[in-house]
């Protein structure tokens, strides 16, 4: 059931009567039912794998709890070898379902380098929606138990927060310290709830239906065939990409915000204008919020985060995105940009190193004119630094992204003869659309800017009721005109 579908929109209005019509004892268990009849509609089966690990999430933790707090040699198992089970439990289900293939085709590729032809079995493996981000979960949970944090005593209250329909799926991963203590909260029916949650879904949809799908067209001609356009186009193609991505989770993540406050409940805010980042690290603090945390509280500082020796620091850092890059899928195009990402994170350290060697860093901070120019240019640096890496997100494979990078380099050259009338991506469909977005998107970027520096003066707060209801009403014409012939799921459906 996609949040895009016909079926999520009479799912999510029932839910919502029914929720706000039982008595409050009942509400959890409604909102877990519901969630299972959500992730079951895909694949029902596949509901015994979550309810599974919840069950034995929900049985083990708490033996973490009795190692830790007990005398020595109370426990067979250490809480430290409990943890180490747990985790290994579910990092296990996460492999065999999504890398599976991956090994076998590593396996396979290994053994032919030494001679040997090996036909590798046909498992039939279909990877389960969502598996990625509810073992997150688990894992987290497990963790900050060993780390002293009480465990849940409610089966209920574990399952719904590994299960909660809005997050299910793609995040944003949530902690459970946050999470849990809302199951008890006695919510009262607020009409700011659907105030606030219809805002945030329908500007989700617009950003996934108008934005990212109109985007989908143009990236998809571009990455399937980079041999017919030109240097030009594929940097267009590439820039379509990364508005695609960003508007497809963002409006993911909206409307999941938006469902979850229709029933009360907050979950974490998962992006920051990333692409107005000055540097790759200040983007990995506002992009997929919930994931770079998990990543470093999680993977980073275990590995021994920044409080170790330089070159130990980078190579902690590598690592954590490597693995980030293979998180997102089992291929290597996948880890070649999680890679990527290690390795500029790595030279954007060492580049802040050399400017305060050679004193730049100070003259910079000490002439204000200067550090705003700078900053501009480090904003659009990254953020074309951020876009050869999603090239390698996007390639169906290494061949296809160093095609695409290939052409990318060629464009300082072809800009010095070039005219608008060559651009070939303009003739994809309606030629209306795609430079419509051009202008759109960036305008967008400026306005909530601008939204936001005047929420901060206190010069703009809430806008009248007549101004909220013609905004919704004119996204919900603009979605029915300028939707595509049809919308693709959203793209972190797959991870």
């Amino acid at each position: 059931m996609l949040f895009n579908s016909l079926q999520y929109l009479v799912f999510l209005p029932t839910v919502f009567l029914l929720y706000w019509l039982l008595p409050q004892k009942a509400r959890v268990p409604l909102l877990l039912v519901a969630s299972y009849v959500f992730y079951c509609s895909w694949r029902p089966i596949y509901g015994l794998l979550i309810f599974g690990l919840t069950l034995g999430t929900f049985l083990l933790v708490p033996f973490i709890e009795k190692a830790r707090l007990s005398e020595t040699g109370k426990h067979i198992f250490s809480a430290k070898a409990w943890l180490t089970i747990i985790v290994s439990i579910n990092l296990l289900l996460l492999g065999i379902f999504k890398y599976a293939y991956f090994t076998l085709d590593m396996v396979k590729g290994g053994l032919s380098l030494a001679g040997i032809d090996w036909k590798e079995p046909h498992l039939h493996i279909i990877l389960p929606l969502g598996i990625s981000f509810f073992v997150f979960e688990f894992i987290h949970y497990a963790v900050e138990v060993y780390r002293g944090k009480p465990v849940v005593k409610s089966f209920m209250a574990l399952a719904l927060f590994a299960g909660f329909f809005p997050t299910q799926i793609a995040g944003p991963i949530k902690r459970y310290q946050d999470f849990v203590p809302q199951l008890t909260e006695k919510f009262k029916f607020k009409w700011e709830y659907v105030d606030e949650g219809m805002q945030l879904i329908l500007m989700g949809l617009a950003k996934k239906v108008l934005l990212a799908d109109n985007l989908a067209l143009v990236a998809q001609a571009g990455f399937a065939h980079p041999e017919n356009f030109s240097s030009v186009d594929t940097l267009f193609i590439t820039y379509a990409f990364a508005f695609q991505i960003f508007f497809d989770f963002a409006g993911y993540t909206d409307v999941a915000r938006g469902s979850a406050l229709l029933f009360g409940y907050k979950v974490p805010i998962n992006f920051n204008l990333p692409y107005l980042a000055h540097n790759v690290s200040d983007f990995w603090n506002r992009w997929h919020i919930s994931l770079s945390t998990w990543l470093r509280d999680y993977l980073f500082i275990p590995l021994g985060g920044s409080r170790c020796s330089l070159w130990l620091n980078y190579r902690n850092l590598f690592i954590t995105m490597a693995l980030g890059g293979l998180w997102h899928g089992a291929a290597p195009h996948f880890l070649a940009w999680g890679v990527y990402q290690g390795l500029v994170l790595i030279l954007h350290k060492e580049y802040l190193r050399l400017l305060e060697f050679t004193g730049i860093a100070k003259a910079i901070q000490n002439n204000p004119t200067l550090a705003k120019v700078y900053h501009v240019f480090s904003v659009i640096c990254t953020f074309h630094i951020v876009c050869i890496g999603w090239v390698f997100f996007r390639a169906e494979n290494m061949k296809n992204a160093w095609d695409v990078i290939g052409k990318l380099m060629t464009v300082p050259a072809e800009l010095m003869h070039f005219s608008l009338n060559q651009l070939t991506i303009l003739q994809l469909r309606d030629p209306i659309i795609f430079p419509a977005l051009i202008i759109l998107i960036p305008g967008l970027m400026i306005s909530h800017v601008v939204v936001n520096w005047l929420n901060d003066k206190s010069f703009y707060k809430n806008p009248p009721w007549a101004v909220q209801v013609g905004v919704m009403v004119a996204l919900m014409c603009l979605l029915t005109i300028f939707s595509p012939d049809s919308s693709p799921r959203f793209i972190y459906f797959q991870f």
